[in-house]
């Protein structure tokens, strides 16, 4: 387990604040504690209201700042390495490995892929992100203008995936365009998942390789929902072996245990293909999938 410094949350609060007292407000807007919890918190000074200690019955409105003084905590064991793709002057590109969460969220902080690449690269921002059990390509940038040009144009970045379905597929590629949206969650609060009420989404997914009881897919993403391979391959029936959130059609498991972020299940980033913004030069970049995402009868000697 690893101590860190802690965390200065801040928030400007908006007219939900109209009415509310401080205790109120933090046990209605931050359910992953309890009030008795919050109570403490203010009586112990770590909550701060314009930047003088909180009182709980005081009364809020818009516009006040907000800031918890998280003090440090230990965070679960992550992996402590990544491998570094490519590198210049604006952008860098790294290998995440499984169990290693991109940004800091979800009890972690230091041992986040941001916090050790800005140890090399302090202005590095992801453009993306991928979910902790994934594993494959993050593209970070380096400056400013790469951030806004890359950014801008984000839906011309072609990016590649392997995963390994739990079950046989029957055909040899799925065009699946299931909308993706926010679901009611009777533990989870909200959800992403399959939804006539979510927003446009589009996965290509070819059939690399049939085995006893499972399915290799390569899968090109031509939108970037939340949990979208996963989400689209249970859509289809065909939900990743060991996923402990996703059920076929699409739909979050209401029983189990599983939270978005656990591991269990096997997703891999790739391939990322992108014209450099300043260069104009083609990047193709690509990671070697882990061992179970790889073609047993093409790629054993990669």
């Amino acid at each position: 387990m690893t101590l860190n410094q802690g965390y200065r949350y801040r928030q400007i609060l908006g007219p939900i604040a109209t009415g509310q007292t401080t205790l109120s407000y933090l046990v209605a807007n931050f359910a992953h504690s309890t009030e008795d919890q919050w109570r403490d918190r203010l009586a112990a000074g770590e909550v701060e209201i314009d930047h003088r200690l909180a009182i709980e019955t005081e009364s809020l409105r818009p516009g006040m700042e907000l800031i918890w003084n998280r003090p440090g905590w230990l965070e679960p064991e992550t992996p402590q390495s990544f491998s570094l793709v490519y590198r210049d002057e604006d952008i860098v590109v790294v290998d995440k490995p499984s169990g290693l969460p991109t940004i800091p969220g979800g009890g972690f902080y230091l041992n986040t892929l941001l916090s050790m690449v800005q140890v090399t690269f302090p202005e590095a921002r992801p453009l993306h992100r991928l979910g902790r059990a994934t594993s494959g390509l993050v593209l970070f940038a380096l400056n400013s203008q790469m951030a806004s040009r890359l950014s801008k144009n984000w839906n011309k970045v072609q990016k590649q995936y392997r995963a390994l379905s739990g079950s046989v597929a029957a055909e040899e590629s799925y065009d699946i365009q299931a909308p993706i949206g926010k679901l009611e969650h009777p533990r989870l609060g909200t959800v992403y998942a399959a939804s006539e009420m979510g927003k446009p989404s589009r996965s290509v997914a070819r059939v690399l390789e049939r085995r006893s009881e499972s399915t290799l897919f390569e899968v090109d993403l031509h939108s970037g929902r939340p949990h979208q391979i996963r989400i689209h391959l249970a859509y289809l029936g065909h939900p990743l072996l060991g996923d402990p959130l996703y059920a076929s059609g699409g739909q979050p498991l209401l029983n189990q245990p599983g939270l978005p972020g656990d591991s269990g299940y096997w997703l891999h980033a790739k391939r990322l293909v992108f014209d450099h913004p300043f260069t104009g030069e083609r990047m193709e970049l690509d990671a070697p999938p882990p061992t179970l995402l790889r073609v047993q009868s093409k790629e054993e000697d990669e």
